[in-house]
């Protein structure tokens, strides 16, 4: 298994880490753009090998592509990072372009790779993935779902005095601060709904700290995080690489799933050697229903501002 990270900033270089810690590819390339910064960082992990117990081969190149010839995985990190104050979409103009030549360059190396999009605005650069580079869709995955579900589960741990094995949750939706869909219906402290033990005004206040969650973080860090993302993506590509089958919900292409066509949006996805082997077309509320498809017209919004 070999899995190329291309952007070695924080969330690439946190993904590259975890990865190498968990020790199920035999290598990591990180590819930057910026002169020496991914073999430094590339360097530097490898450096903990003997400390950390992996056995994974960790290289770094500059802006080199043929360096990820025969990648299994590819994820995308790069792009301009949020800034206190900004929105994901407010980075569409930068970030389309970056994204479309590094998915472009990767293809050429490795045209069986799957595709991981972590750059944002994510939904709408998996969009942009898609309707480049054709590919099939079950190789073209968004990282979304995956970071906002495991933030949704520590606002459900913290509110329930409870420990975070002990809880599940989901959201599904665009991965943004309005459109995101926080599943607080369906989620469980050890099978039991959460309602059985919050009121209502506290899994409300869940709901909406699970929403700026990244925003929150983004005005403590004067950055996007990078530890959680980070592990999302690692947790995404080890489901990929062992053939696990596990449910991640994840930006997928939908051609009628949800009753959604032509956008590319969180939905749970079993992830498997295939990519997304399946889409899970869960049962969802009316009033679910009607915040997925209001979250839809959002993402529909802003991949109108692509050029294609």
């Amino acid at each position: 298994m070999k899995v190329t990270v291309v952007g070695a900033g924080a969330v690439g270089a946190s993904c590259a880490e975890y990865i190498a810690i968990k020790d199920f590819a035999s290598e990591v390339v990180i590819l930057d753009i910026k002169e020496g910064f991914a073999e430094g960082k590339a360097m530097d992990l490898m450096q903990t090998a003997s400390l950390n117990s992996f056995d994974t081969k960790i290289t770094g190149s500059t802006n080199d592509y043929s360096k990820t010839a025969g990648s299994d995985v590819c994820v995308i990190t790069s792009g301009i990072p949020r800034k206190p104050g900004m929105t994901r979409e407010e980075l569409i103009g930068i970030n389309a372009g970056i994204v479309k030549m590094v998915s472009a360059s990767l293809i050429e190396h490795s045209p069986n790779t799957i595709i991981i999009v972590v750059s944002n605005p994510m939904d709408t650069m998996t969009y942009l993935v898609h309707k480049t580079t054709g590919l099939p869709k079950n190789r073209i995955i968004g990282m979304g779902g995956a970071l906002d579900s495991a933030r949704f589960k520590y606002r459900l741990a913290e509110a329930l005095g409870a420990p975070i094995s002990d809880v599940d949750g989901m959201v599904i939706g665009g991965h943004s601060d309005k459109g995101m869909v926080p599943l607080i219906g369906k989620a469980v402290r050890n099978s039991v709904s959460v309602s059985e033990f919050l009121s209502e005004e506290r899994m409300d206040q869940v709901v909406q700290d699970t929403k700026v969650g990244g925003a929150t973080l983004t005005g403590l860090l004067g950055t996007s995080a990078w530890y959680a993302p980070g592990a999302a993506v690692s947790a995404m590509v080890q489901a990929i690489a062992c053939d696990t089958k596990k449910i991640f919900p994840c930006s997928a292409l939908l051609d009628g799933e949800f009753g959604l066509s032509d956008l590319s949006i969180g939905v749970p996805c079993v992830l498997g050697a295939n990519g997304i082997e399946k889409i899970v077309e869960i049962s969802l509320s009316d009033a679910e229903k009607a915040k997925l498809a209001e979250s839809a017209e959002g993402v529909k919004k802003t991949n109108g501002l692509l050029e294609l």
